[in-house]
């Protein structure tokens, strides 16, 4: 862990203008690879800064440091428009992805559509592979965490998580944590109770967004339709639209909107406690009434 101190006098740099990694560790008195740890470090876990390389593969290669202004995710008026309509929503149909799909670049972009039933993870997501992929870090929007349930073939989905956080890929999470998610939030505290530490971090939220990026490169969206929203006969089955891009400008957008959640969500362990005591009074005899 580094030292709160350190992380804002770092973040505090940056925020001034955007900076070297060698000013940085000239500001630190570190070498140029601590000082690049720390930066990314710092932006993995708090997502306060990230970095650009200017010039990559050339002798010339610059990787320049910048402060992420939460209230300036947007850059221009339609991502905005975006922004705000996923903050207003709290379900999964409340936004559709497709609105952030079409304005990436068609060679920056694919989709695909799955029709099922269950809750098993078809060979075409790959969920396995790209969990398997990170190298960074991962970061998941989610609404109850019921994917904690999901299988990949015979292949537990939560399985391979802890495959992941065990080979020290930070995973981060906003969800809704409330009662009727328990179950599925205790399937990740094990891995975090078996590794003896928090590898993987949840926070509350209650937002649209069923998301899932890889390494600050790549986002997978999903969107789930059901019968039940259409007239008889429209949509036979379950269906999900899978939209994958990899336009880095768009990736970046969506993990900034994911750290403007995550900073101000409630950890998980917070709402347990809360959550605890409200088990607590039921046992009593108590009962919870509404206020008016």
């Amino acid at each position: 862990m580094l030292e709160s101190a350190m992380v804002k006098q770092v973040v505090g740099f940056v925020q001034a203008k955007p900076r070297s990694i060698q000013e940085i560790a000239h500001l630190l008195q570190k070498n140029w690879r601590t000082a690049d740890r720390y930066v990314e470090q710092i932006a993995t876990e708090q997502g306060s800064i990230a970095t650009r390389i200017f010039r990559e593969g050339t002798r010339g290669a610059l990787k320049l440091v910048y402060y992420v202004n939460s209230e300036r995710i947007a850059s221009t008026e339609f991502q905005e428009r975006l922004l705000q309509r996923i903050l207003a929503g709290t379900k999964k149909f409340d936004f559709s992805p497709f609105d952030i799909y079409q304005y990436v670049a068609p060679d920056k972009r694919r989709a695909f559509v799955e029709m099922q039933d269950d809750e098993n993870v078809r060979i075409a997501q790959d969920i396995i592979g790209m969990f398997r992929a990170a190298q960074q870090r991962i970061i998941i929007f989610s609404g109850n965490l019921s994917w904690a349930n999901a299988k990949q073939g015979t292949t537990k989905i939560i399985d391979v998580l802890e495959e992941v956080a065990k080979a020290g890929i930070p995973i981060k999470i906003v969800s809704r944590v409330d009662i009727a998610s328990l179950k599925n939030l205790a399937l990740v505290q094990e891995i975090n109770d078996k590794l003896g530490r928090e590898a993987i971090e949840v926070r509350h939220a209650e937002q649209p967004l069923r998301c899932t990026i890889i390494d600050g490169t790549h986002a997978r969206l999903k969107e789930s339709k059901s019968p039940e929203q259409y007239k008889s006969g429209e949509l036979e089955k379950k269906t999900h639209v899978f939209y994958d891009i990899y336009d880095v400008e768009w990736v970046e957008w969506l993990q900034k909107v994911f750290y403007l959640m995550f900073r101000a969500g409630m950890p998980a362990s917070r709402r347990l406690e809360g959550i605890s005591s409200i088990q607590q009074l039921s046992k009593t005899g108590h009962v919870m009434r509404r206020g008016k």
